[in-house]
């Protein structure tokens, strides 16, 4: 390996545009920076900015920033940038797998040999002429970086960030100051280590702020989660619904970015919609936190705090008793046995009977007009308790078990669907930043058919968002292929592809998007993640 020191090109450090012979060239562009600085989101690229720009100036060749961790207890590289050797590590460049500097150590003791951990610990900046010829610091380790690379590591300056609580967040250290004029390592000047002190300043406040915003935005994406787990957990059969939506739909939306060709092409979502758009599907059910329990769990047609279906039962039971009696009673000079026998017949009509309305509560198949008119018979049966004639079925129960398909009347569908109404009156009474501003629309506009026939306020084609038929989308085959439903087993793929094909002929959800959604096997993954392997039959 070539050990010799590093030589700079003398005539590119004088054609080097960043170059500052003056205190006044700094200052103007220590302003610049600040306004950079200021209007940076991206956290990666924000720390990038620090060192490109402390590099620039105070003409340091090296830079490296440092970020204490959250215990307080080591500082972590951040970024590690080295302009001679092309050197450019951590930010979007990667995450740096170099060892944290520990601020104390095994035995306890403060840290105090490394300058960056003694910087940390006791908030000084350090202006050091020569690395290779100091009291009181351990550069071991800088010596042997350049033994690896015919590096010649010289002058340094290491300082603080602090935020505006006072407290140290980061350290910044920049290496080997070169004169513009020749290339040669000079010492790091009072007017940069001023200039530094105040780009140390501003930049820790900018990394704050950024710090701050992340850490807001992180918090309020959890706490949506958090509301949408609990809004899942209310029922058994639905537990997980929310997540699958959510999951499925930012698929579908990233998806969406990728694609080059066909109608959505130009459709580009930029990373506040897709966080819009997630916020959105996992908040599609908020509605549901005012909907009865019952109603979310309600398994049979016939099932309120408990499945009447059992109620039903006893009442044939009674019938039976009943008809015993009444056959005793005019038989009474035979056996019991032969009375029995007689009313066998009888017996097995009303076991079939019951084994007919039990099957009929599940309501797992259509209800013909044969049907309904067979539970409306059955209703007629009567049963005597406590001295009074009462009909088998009451007419809520015959009204209830006449459900066409399902397990939900009219009334209790409607009470359901209000959901989506009360989802759009939560989410618009609440004040979200101006990029998720849409959060509300979209969620609850999930249920939104596009020949206007939806709810909650019928729109119809393109006055319903992209962003809601995504949701409605995602919304609709997770129903279907969930295995976790009371009223219904779990569908197969293509059953469940059978019923969208249907719905989009009905135009009720988004032809393109359901086409798109099929071509590009997006379904795919998550069958495996999410299905049982028997309903994979594509």
């Amino acid at each position: 390996m070539n050990t010799a020191p590093v030589m700079f090109n003398i005539k590119q450090m004088r054609e080097k545009k960043n170059s500052y012979r003056t205190y006044h060239d700094q200052v103007e562009h220590l302003i610049q920076v600040g306004v950079s600085l200021s209007g940076e989101k991206n956290i990666d690229r924000l720390l990038e900015i620090i060192v490109e720009d402390a590099c620039k100036l105070t003409n340091a060749d090296a830079g490296t920033l440092y970020i204490m961790s959250d215990d307080e207890t080591e500082l972590k590289f951040a970024i590690v940038q080295n302009n001679s050797l092309d050197i450019h590590m951590g930010g979007s460049a990667g995450t740096i797998t170099w060892p944290n500097v520990k601020l104390k150590n095994k035995d306890g003791r403060e840290n105090k040999a490394n300058v960056s951990a003694y910087v940390a610990i006791f908030g000084k900046t350090i202006n050091i002429h020569d690395v290779y010829n100091v009291d009181g610091f351990n550069f071991e380790g800088t010596k042997q970086f350049d033994k690896k690379t015919g590096y010649r590591s010289k002058s340094m300056l290491v300082t603080p960030l602090r935020n505006h609580e006072n407290e140290i967040i980061g350290v910044l250290q920049l290496l080997n100051a070169l004169d513009p004029a020749t290339g040669e390592i000079i010492n790091f000047s009072p007017e940069s280590q001023k200039i530094i002190l105040s780009l140390a300043s501003q930049a820790a406040v900018a990394l704050s702020n950024s710090h701050l915003i992340h850490d807001l935005e992180s918090l309020f994406e959890l706490f949506i989660k958090t509301i949408a787990t609990t809004l899942d957990e209310r029922s058994p059969y639905t537990s997980g619904h929310i997540r699958r939506v959510a999951e499925l739909t930012t698929v579908i939306a990233k998806k969406i970015n990728e694609t080059r060709q066909g109608c959505f092409a130009d459709v580009k979502f930029s990373d506040d919609q897709m966080r819009e758009l997630r916020m959105a599907a996992w908040l599609h059910d908020m509605g549901k936190i005012t909907t009865p329990q019952y109603l979310l769990d309600k398994k049979t047609k016939l099932q309120t705090v408990h499945d009447r279906i059992h109620e039903v039962k006893t009442r044939l039971k009674l019938i039976k008793k009943d008809y015993v009696t009444a056959v005793q009673s005019e038989k009474k000079d035979l056996p019991a046995s032969k009375v029995l026998r007689s009313a066998e017949a009888e017996m097995k009509a009303l076991d079939k009977e019951y084994q007919f309305l039990r099957e009929v509560n599940k309501g797992e198949e259509f209800m013909s007009d044969e049907k309904i008119a067979r539970i409306k018979d059955i209703a007629q049966r009567e049963f005597c308790m406590d001295g009074e004639i009462r009909p088998l079925l009451s007419e809520e129960e015959v009204y209830n078990l006449c459900v066409r398909r399902g397990t939900l009347n009219e009334e209790e569908r409607n009470i359901i669907n209000n959901h989506a109404l009360v989802t759009h009156k939560i989410l618009s009474g609440l004040p979200f930043p101006k990029k998720l501003r849409h959060v509300g629309d979209y969620a609850s506009a999930h249920h939104e058919n596009i020949d206007g026939s939806g709810y909650p306020f019928g729109l119809k084609g393109d006055e319903i968002p992209l962003q809601s038929r995504i949701i409605a989308i995602a919304d609709v085959f997770e129903a279907l292929t969930a295995k976790d439903r009371p009223h219904r087993k779990a569908m197969t793929l293509s059953e469940a592809f059978n019923i969208m094909e249907s719905m989009v002929r009905d135009n009720h959800i988004d032809k393109d998007l359901f086409e798109f959604f099929i071509k590009e096997k997006i379904y795919a993954d998550y069958a495996k993640r999410e299905l049982m392997l028997q309903q994979i039959d594509v």
